[in-house]
């Protein structure tokens, strides 16, 4: 039988091993790697405090922002699916979860039969002022303390440009 050799698989293995490991440490991979975590872990204590002193998740602290920014805000569930990064099936049932919880009403839309409004109810104008001020502690201490004035400006500054970036990427 004349059998060959198989190469060494430990020997191919070595330089796609270092070339893996190059890439995993790479700048661009640590550096977006500690946004994440930094944005994970701050958005983890924030829902963590309003779920136990609030009563509501994060997610549905920014519901109720997006309709407390104007007095009388309706807003659709498709436009606060866009505005949340949400699913419009995920918006649906968070919106049920907080209308069960007597945070927002739906409410037919004046313009189109098909389509209904979200707004806050008076609980749940209530509830987001609380939620607010727990929010405001946990950003404060935790997202602007860390940095100087003029880091914080320039922080905010490059996400605003980031934002802009990928709005008209995918817009």
């Amino acid at each position: 039988m004349n059998e060959t050799p198989e190469p060494d698989a430990d020997a191919d293995a070595e330089p796609a091993a270092e070339a893996a490991a190059r890439a995993a440490n790479s700048r661009l991979v640590r550096d977006f790697g500690l946004l994440i975590k930094s944005a994970t872990r701050l958005e983890q204590r924030i829902d963590t405090a309003l779920r136990r002193d609030c009563g509501i998740s994060h997610t549905m602290l920014e519901v109720l922002i997006r309709l407390c920014r104007g007095p009388g805000e309706e807003i659709s569930q498709r436009q606060l699916a866009d505005d949340l990064t949400l699913t419009s099936s995920g918006t649906t049932r968070l919106i049920d979860r907080m209308e069960e919880a007597g945070l927002v009403r739906r409410v037919p839309s004046p313009e189109d039969r098909r389509v209904a409004l979200v707004e806050p109810t008076t609980e749940g104008r209530g509830t987001f002022l609380r939620a607010a001020a727990v929010h405001a502690r946990l950003v404060e201490q935790f997202f602007v303390g860390p940095l100087a004035a003029d880091d914080y400006v320039r922080l905010t500054h490059a996400l605003s440009e980031i934002d802009k970036t990928l709005r008209e990427a995918t817009g």
